[in-house]
């Protein structure tokens, strides 16, 4: 079993040679931030065994798709 959660936005979205690099921390294309938000989304995700990926498109938006595993007792 497991948990998949689904965050999208309809804003400008992510050009492809810079999507590879949003979850790198300190990685940012804002004036303003650290860069450090979607490193410590991926880090928690895979601290408890999940993982995060983005799909997106310029001019539509982004998607954050984060799935964690169930475990069953």
């Amino acid at each position: 079993f497991s948990v998949e959660i689904v965050v999208s936005d309809t804003g400008p979205g992510i050009a492809p040679d810079k999507v590879e690099r949003v979850f790198e921390a300190y990685y940012t294309t804002k004036p303003r931030g650290s860069g450090l938000g979607l490193a410590v989304v991926k880090h928690n995700a895979e601290l408890y065994g999940g993982s995060v990926r983005v799909e997106s498109e310029l001019g539509k938006g982004s998607t954050f798709i984060l799935h964690f595993p169930v475990q069953e007792d």
